[in-house]
């Protein structure tokens, strides 16, 4: 018997966040830097996006796509030869989506100094083979730092969604303007 990913006897009904914890090590190397030697923000968004999906992978065990890089913050620069660790884990899952936090440290591999560099926000949607919308189970904190940051992701999703409507409506007062000035015309 073969299961999909709405079937209920797949998806267990919550997942601990700890479950979904993921980490990549990459070493910055010339094709990853611009012309003074430091990473490209978009090859790091990559990595970011990369190691974001695995978490969420974890999670919802089907299909993902990045929605929304919601936050991202370049604290310092990393530099050629750096070693660039990324952690991730789920902050919250929704119905079908899910917030995914960052944190990057780079290490100098000659004095073994390792900073934060850069931390951020990813919202992932959980879909079929098909491309639609599937459920996922509830995500569950367990300690004060992840309950932090469950109850943070609320807050960012609002947030987010106030966002939106202000788009689009932004959007349709253009469209009308538009169509004002056409009549006019």
């Amino acid at each position: 018997m073969s299961s999909t990913p709405n079937d209920p006897v797949a998806q267990p009904v919550a997942r601990s966040i700890a479950s979904t914890q993921s980490e990549m090590t990459e070493i910055i190397l010339p094709n990853d830097t611009n012309t003074l030697g430091n990473l490209l923000g978009g090859r790091l968004m990559h990595f970011i996006d990369l190691t974001g999906a695995m978490a969420a992978y974890r999670h919802s065990r089907t299909n993902v796509v990045t929605a929304a890089m919601d936050h991202i913050d370049f604290i310092r620069p990393v530099h050629l030869g750096d070693l660039l660790t990324l952690r991730s884990s789920i902050n919250r899952a929704f119905t079908s989506s899910m917030e995914v936090g960052v944190k990057v440290w780079a290490e100098n591999t000659r004095t073994g100094t390792i900073v934060h560099v850069a931390s951020a926000y990813l919202v992932f949607v959980a879909i079929d083979d098909e491309g639609k919308r599937v459920r996922i189970p509830e995500a569950i904190p367990q300690t004060p730092d992840q309950l932090r940051r469950y109850e943070g992701a609320l807050r960012r999703r609002e947030h987010r969604e106030t966002e939106a409507a202000h788009r689009k409506q932004a959007k349709a007062a253009t469209l009308a303007d538009e169509k004002g000035a056409e009549a006019q015309a």
